[in-house]
């Protein structure tokens, strides 16, 4: 009566418990990769904008007025 009718797969108990650590360190790396993939900065914003240059974009784009952007100007130079 060799194993009493039961088999062991990929090894007998250590080899299942190598199997498990394998897959269980794969999905932890693919997961790892997906949060760095999802955290790369998108082409031509690699650089944070200064505070100056957000105002100026914003009255380039009208979103502000001349004298809105001539007051935030001071502000920010003070």
């Amino acid at each position: 009566m060799m194993g009493f009718g039961f088999s062991y797969p990929y090894g007998g108990g250590w080899g299942m418990a190598f199997m498990m650590l394998w897959w269980a360190l794969a999905i932890v790396g693919l997961f790892g990769v997906v949060r760095w993939a999802m955290h790369l900065p998108s082409r031509g914003t690699d650089r944070h904008q200064t505070p100056f240059e957000i105002l100026k974009e914003r009255y380039a784009k009208g979103e502000i007025d001349r004298k809105e952007y001539e007051e935030r100007k001071r502000t920010l130079e003070s």
